[in-house]
């Protein structure tokens, strides 16, 4: 089947710098404890690389476990204010914040589009107002939730936890800290944070906006560093009374058992391998473009990403020319052309996960409809994966099984909807999934057996409220809207306290 080439980019890729965005230095002071900023003591460093040129753009001065100390003991401190502070006054902290995110968009779109390489329109269209919604989501939350109750002779009081954690990846950089901080900060708790050293921009701008917006001292404190010196030192600390980390899962095994030794809370965000079932009644000219989309959303680099198109066999080959057909549409170019679809994976590692995965696709048996390992078509330099439909695969493929964080979509045939069902509950995650289907109920069935945290049916638009989080080894826990904050909350009872 002769199918078509998705669209290569034109060299030169545009030169960006930290210098052009006005934040000359930014990397240097990479610690803001007890609300001053400072520079690491150790004198370590790590590259921050421009993923479309592969020129490093900076150093990022590395914070270490002594930096961790110091951030936990400020954050306890301030913890017994800020968890007494009155809700209105936490309301108002979030809407400034909130304001300064909307205020600062393109400075925010332009910094995540050079550290992690989104293409530009989709760090405008998403990356950065997504991450503002977990803000406003938080703060209004406090308008209405009911921290006290009673019940048949005594009250339920829901309470700040204490001085938490947060450890955050380089692949949502901004959304998955307000996705963290937010309700932290209204739930009264204090926080130490550490955002991935590969995507550190958006989160040192980020704390900068927390300080505009008037936040006490200690409340909120970012320590840069390495999973194994910062994020480890923070899972462990006997002063830290929770974790929430977004990751790998390989990470968020290391990180509980960490923080196993001090029982502290653990929730935990970490890989997928989602499933999107068509039904045989679905309209595929629709929904396989927006599968296709869905899963090389962000380049593919979301634990969310349904990446396993589990289609009907008798229709299978017009699945895998509509998929194709899609992707042909999909300019893989410059991160910093409005033109672009897909910009480069992040980094270097992920750009060699990709093509590791891939070529195990074609060893096992996956027939390749478009794309296949290697470089994108015209570029000799920059991360940029050639994004590729692999078909005809199989439960017992590494690539049905596997994490790829990357543009590669499977396509999997099934024959009963009970098969459909097992295939897509068949891996080690159950982050999300997806359904198709022009029956809404059939839709609702199938979904009700999917073993997976989140379901979409027909492609509905994100909505902040909806709890997020994973069944088996995609984590423990949920975020956003009422449970992911009450995820920062303690349960107390008070018994004779009523009438």
């Amino acid at each position: 089947m002769d199918m078509p080439k998705p669209e290569g980019g034109s060299p030169p890729v545009t030169s960006r710098s930290l210098e052009a965005l006005g934040l000359s230095g930014i990397l240097e002071r990479s610690l803001f404890i007890n609300g001053a900023w400072r520079v690491p003591a150790g004198g370590r460093s790590v590259d921050v690389v421009d993923p479309a040129t592969e020129a490093v753009i900076g150093q990022l001065a590395l914070g270490s476990p002594g930096d961790v100390d110091e951030a936990v003991r400020a954050a306890r401190a301030a913890f017994a204010h800020w968890s007494v502070s009155a809700v209105a006054e936490r309301a108002a902290l979030l809407g400034r914040v909130h304001a300064l995110i909307l205020e600062r968009a393109e400075l925010l779109a332009q910094a995540i589009s050079l550290e992690m390489g989104a293409a530009i329109n989709f760090a405008r269209a998403s990356q950065v107002p997504l991450a503002a919604e977990h803000v406003r989501v938080a703060r209004d939350l406090l308008a209405s939730y009911p921290f006290a109750r009673e019940e048949d002779g005594f009250l339920v009081s829901r309470e700040p936890i204490g001085v938490c954690g947060l450890i955050t990846p380089w692949n949502w950089p901004l959304y998955q800290i307000t996705a963290k901080v937010a309700p932290a900060l209204a739930a009264g708790c204090t926080v130490v944070l550490k955002p991935s050293e590969l995507s550190p921009v958006s989160a040192l701008l980020f704390a900068r906006i927390l300080e505009e917006a008037g936040l006490p001292p200690g409340v909120f404190n970012l320590v840069n560093g390495t999973g194994p010196d910062v994020g480890e030192a923070i899972a462990a600390h006997a002063d830290v009374d929770m974790i929430s980390i977004t990751g790998s899962t390989r990470a968020g095994v290391q990180v509980a058992r960490a923080a196993a030794a001090t029982v502290k809370r653990v929730t935990q965000e970490l890989g997928g391998k989602s499933p999107n079932i068509l039904l045989d009644d679905a309209d595929f000219e629709r929904v396989v473009p927006l599968g296709v989309a869905s899963a090389f959303r962000n380049v593919g680099q979301s634990c969310s990403a349904p990446t396993r198109m589990v289609v009907p066999r008798a229709a299978l080959a017009q699945v895998e020319t509509l998929a194709a057909q899609a992707v042909a549409f999909m300019t893989v170019g410059d991160p910093a052309s409005t033109d672009t679809v897909l910009g480069p994976v992040a980094n270097p590692a992920q750009f060699a996960r990709v093509q590791e995965m891939t070529e195990a696709a074609i060893r096992e048996g996956a027939k390749v409809i478009v794309g296949g390992p290697g470089r994108s078509e015209g570029f000799a330099r920059g991360f940029y994966v050639r994004p590729t439909v692999v078909s005809e695969v199989t439960a017992g493929m590494s690539i049905a099984q596997e994490e790829v964080f990357g543009p590669v979509l499977c396509l999997m045939p099934y024959d009963t909807v009970e098969e459909a069902i097992a295939i897509a509950n068949d891996t080690p995650y159950g982050l999300s999934a997806h359904v198709q289907s022009a029956d809404p109920q059939a839709a609702r069935q199938v979904a009700s057996r999917i073993r997976a945290g989140q379901v979409h049916i027909n492609h509905p638009n994100w909505n902040p409220l909806a709890p997020f989080g994973g069944y088996k080894r995609s984590g423990n826990g949920r975020e956003y809207g009422v449970l992911g904050f009450e995820e920062y909350l303690e349960t107390k009872a008070i018994i004779g306290a009523t009438a």
